[in-house]
């Protein structure tokens, strides 16, 4: 509550009104200030508490958002997960997305509000992702030109080699990967199973299944990159190509070796 009360008149002067201060304290949402606060310090029952709370709501309001079928919001909702427990760690400690929630609005307010926020910036990266010409953008042209004439129709000759450079470079990121962090990415993406389930599977907590695929996904997409621009020697722009044409329709069956891994796992009794 103090730090509540800090940020919200960290712009008044020295001398506060107490009676002000006071009203504001008063008017907090409490009981999701101390939510907030459990599950930031990592309290299990803090989040286990939150999970069973506010998934459905996360749920709801994310196909609100995305206005499109469950998968993408289940997608949408599972993805500030990894960033409400903490992720990322600064001088020794976790820094959780609860520590910017002080309690003036209801949690599930804003939740809603974080999540919305997330799937505007994921539309702008991948409007940013998109070629555009600059000064010395001969390559980011041809990009264009490239897309646009598959649009109209007229297949790129090169657009099964990019492709199959991509497959290779994935299927090499997803072979060294850790047999448990494959299975997760097979019950999480070709199963559609949700984290609670996964969670059960694998004796882990939601919250922990969610932070290990937010991780998976980033050292997933980080690998693939090197082995394009390092292993491959594509340009960037050649990079983008091959990203857009599998976002156009994919064309790739990596069900094989994340049912080899799934098979694997469970004879060793579910240890990596």
């Amino acid at each position: 509550m103090a730090r509540s009360a800090a940020h919200r008149f960290s712009g008044a002067s020295a001398q506060r009104d107490g009676n002000a201060i006071r009203n504001y304290l008063e008017s907090l949402h409490h009981k999701d200030l101390a939510l907030a606060c459990a599950c930031a310090a990592g309290s299990e029952a803090g989040w286990e508490f939150f999970v069973a709370q506010f998934r459905q709501e996360l749920y709801r309001a994310a196909r609100a958002i995305t206005g499109g079928g469950d998968s993408d919001a289940r997608e949408l909702a599972d993805s500030i997960y990894a960033d409400l427990y903490g992720l990322r760690e600064a001088e020794g400690k976790r820094r959780s997305l609860f520590g910017y929630f002080h309690g003036r609005s209801k949690l599930g307010t804003w939740l809603r509000a974080i999540l919305a926020q997330r799937h505007v910036d994921a539309i702008r990266h991948a409007r940013r992702l998109e070629p555009i010409e600059d000064e010395s953008g001969a390559e980011n042209s041809q990009v264009v030109e490239r897309v646009q004439a598959d649009a109209q129709g007229e297949t790129d000759p090169d657009r099964q080699k990019y492709l199959s450079t991509l497959q290779a470079a994935l299927t090499a990121a997803l072979a060294a990967l850790e047999p448990r962090e494959r299975l997760r990415l097979a019950y999480y993406y070709a199963d559609e199973r949700t984290l609670a389930e996964i969670g059960r599977l694998l004796r882990e907590h939601e919250a922990t299944v969610s932070r290990k695929l937010e991780r998976t996904r980033r050292n997933l997409r980080e690998s693939v990159d090197t082995a394009l621009r390092r292993d491959k020697q594509l340009s960037d722009a050649q990079v983008q190509l091959c990203y857009e044409y599998a976002r156009e329709e994919w064309p790739f069956d990596l069900t094989a070796p994340l049912q080899t891994t799934e098979t694997t796992v469970e004879a060793t009794g579910g240890e990596s």
